[in-house]
């Protein structure tokens, strides 16, 4: 972490999965935990993130909480539930400058719905993350708005980086981006869950089918986690000429697996989008 990003004052806005995860992984980075800030509803959650040696504030105990958190800090990351965002935008308004950055990582609220409760031209930016930030091999996508500055995206990208990979991309592949990483970990369960009920079916002791089924997409993800592996590549060295791994990919294939994914992934894509029109 460099010496400017170690040096940030960042508040977060809500500590829950997502907001939370990416606060540990900042701090795992090596940034001070005494430059954090937190903000929650009550004692409750409190207590177990002043163990990390952050600042917190209770908004049941002091309504300008996040005003105040707002105030203090270069980077706000917002981590409330979607529904919430417009207004926590209204909220911290009045503690908010050009030169600083307002990051939602909540789904489906787009920049024009946060600016038109921001100040004008305030720096903000739209991220989606998924739920392997919690294990720290986790996938951000970001879409910064004109008004952030090229050093100000950097910073934030240092930041997210210290809980896995994060992309910059336009905004409006944000609901395919979504669909890919935002909900793909559901994909992988689902994949291993199928896998171990077909063992179960086959004679396999539950256990045993859930144990094999488990360690291997987890094995499959270690091999996938290197940056220069490519899927097919993987997937051909395991499958062998008339071998029983072709088999089942032929299988997989005659039965239209790919077409299901893409259907699913797009039908993912669209209901992100029917969300932002809703919610905005």
């Amino acid at each position: 972490m460099s010496e400017a990003t170690k040096n940030l004052s960042l508040s977060f806005l809500g500590a829950g999965s997502m907001n939370g995860a990416i606060l540990r992984g900042i701090i795992a980075s090596g940034h001070d935990p005494q430059l954090i800030t937190a903000t929650v509803r009550s004692d409750n959650r409190a207590a177990e993130l002043r163990e990390l040696g952050i600042n917190v504030l209770v908004n049941e105990q002091d309504p300008e909480a996040n005003k105040k958190a707002a105030a203090s800090a270069d980077i706000i990351f917002l981590g409330v539930k979607p529904v919430g965002i417009t207004q926590m935008c209204e909220e911290i308004s009045p503690s908010l400058d050009a030169s600083k950055v307002v990051v939602s990582v909540a789904a489906a609220i787009t920049l024009s719905s946060m600016q038109a409760h921001l100040p004008a031209d305030q720096p903000v930016i739209r991220s989606m993350p998924n739920t392997p930030l919690m294990v720290g091999a986790g996938v951000v996508g970001i879409s910064p708005a004109a008004s952030v500055s090229e050093v100000q995206t950097k910073l934030v990208i240092e930041l997210l980086s210290g809980s896995g990979d994060v992309h910059v991309i336009d905004e409006e592949q944000q609901n395919a981006l979504s669909a890919i990483s935002g909900s793909g970990p559901a994909y992988a369960f689902y994949l291993a869950e199928a896998m171990a009920n077909a063992g179960v079916a086959m004679g396999l002791d539950e256990k045993l089918s859930i144990a094999l089924a488990r360690a291997t997409v987890a094995g499959a993800g270690k091999m996938l986690a290197d940056p220069e592996a490519n899927p097919a590549a993987l997937r051909k060295a395991v499958t062998s000429p008339k071998g029983t791994t072709e088999q089942a990919i032929a299988t997989f294939d005659e039965q239209g697996i790919p077409k299901i994914i893409a259907a699913g992934t797009q039908a993912a894509a669209a209901r992100a989008a029917q969300l932002s029109a809703e919610l905005g």
